[in-house]
Formats: structure tokens, sequence, C-alpha cells
């Protein structure tokens, strides 16, 4: 995987910011949530990869340019 510009990096820290209700679309590993499964965002990490607690009690990353999530609310 490439290295996130800083540029990207500070555009996903807005559009994820702390707090954020986000709804998974898809998320390749055998342990993902359900698609559909919404959760938390308690923060990006320098990689680019948006922290998630989900309400079904995981708290596996999405991670920039494999998974997929949309911000809810």
């Amino acid at each position: 995987m490439k290295p996130i510009s800083k540029e990207r990096l500070t555009l996903l820290r807005k559009q994820y910011p702390i707090g954020a209700r986000v709804e998974l679309i898809q998320m390749d590993d055998v342990q993902a949530p359900p698609v559909g499964t919404k959760g938390t965002v308690w923060g990006v990490d320098d990689t680019g990869s948006i922290m998630v607690h989900w309400d079904n009690g995981s708290c596996l990353n999405v991670i920039f340019g494999i998974d997929c999530c949309t911000v809810i609310g």
C-alpha cells in the first residue's frame, strides 16, 4: 500500500471527525461486522484508517483504500 499524502489525511479527518456516525459498506476481513453495521468514529490514524467503535461491539478499523464506510449523521 502506498503512503497517504498529508493533504488526503487532512481531508479524511475532516470527512470522518471524531463522533461521526458511519455505516459499513464493505470490509475485506473475515471478522468484519456485517455490511450495514453502524458505528462511531473515534479517530483517523496516520495511515488513513478510520477507527470505529461498531455498535455490535467490534472495533475493527476501516482500512483506507480497501474497506468502505459512509457517514450517516
